[in-house]
């Protein structure tokens, strides 16, 4: 994984038609789950699949105290450089989703892990452990959210899809996207054309595997991760969002 984010890292914002559109919109409809369920005011939110920023940018941007990590350096080092870039002052590091607690330690409002990050890990063991992680994160009362694709209405097809065509500083990309199916798993690779205006172009081959794992089967798995209730949410993101609450203490004692 960390070297496929690490490769695309440069390219990613590509995959978007305007990425800081996608930041600020993405931003906007976190911050309302957010606002519906813990009431208005910034909060202490932990993004731990931060990728280069899409999600840590635009909720540091709305007010929010934002903390970001992600398994790729490269990526991490283009988030810094993004968040440096708009002003905004945001912790990243280097970490595994499946060390969250160890790394960043408990106490926060909103732990997030969005983009389909968590079908990387490849068993509901591996999954199960990472929302172990996000449990002991998240404080008492608090919500974690998780953005993922929803493989039941997925189509299992091998075929090439086109994915994007991007212009940028006299640079033509072309993204094309495979997936090829093994069962309830599948090696997704990015092919990203350079064609610069030669009689040849450059092509990226990134690779990457992922468990198709349902909504269903997560939802049950961050139940048994601890969190009180666990549901989905449709409509208010660009993927179905799960969204599950740590207990809150009763009459103030410790959770």
């Amino acid at each position: 994984m960390s070297d496929f984010y690490d490769r695309l890292a440069p390219f990613y914002h590509l995959i978007f038609p305007d990425w800081d559109a996608s930041i600020a919109r993405q931003a906007r409809a976190l911050d309302a789950v957010i606002r519906a369920r813990l009431g208005d005011g910034p909060r202490h939110v932990l993004d731990v699949s931060c990728g280069i920023g899409t999600q840590a940018l635009g909720m540091a941007a709305l007010g929010h105290h934002v903390t970001a990590s992600d398994l790729s350096p490269g990526a991490v080092a283009r988030a810094r450089e993004e968040a440096a870039r708009r002003g905004l002052t945001i912790p990243f590091s280097v970490a595994d989703m499946r060390a969250a607690h160890e790394h960043h330690g408990g106490g926060w409002d909103v732990v997030l892990c969005a983009d389909n990050s968590l079908p990387h890990l490849l068993s509901d063991d591996e999954i199960l452990a990472a929302l172990r992680q996000f449990h002991a994160c998240t404080r008492p009362g608090g919500l974690c959210l998780v953005s993922v694709r929803d493989y039941a209405a997925m189509p299992r097809s091998d075929e090439v899809q086109p994915y994007a065509v991007r212009e940028e500083d006299g640079v033509r990309y072309v993204i094309l996207q495979h997936r090829a199916w093994r069962r309830d798993r599948y090696e997704m690779t990015f092919y990203i054309i350079e064609d610069r205006g030669a009689d040849t172009v450059l092509t990226h081959a990134l690779r990457s595997r992922y468990y198709a794992v349902t909504i269903g089967r997560l939802l049950e798995l961050m139940r048994a991760a601890g969190f009180a209730t666990a549901e989905r949410l449709d409509g208010a993101f660009y993927q179905p969002l799960l969204v599950a609450t740590r207990t809150a203490p009763a009459d103030g004692g410790a959770g």
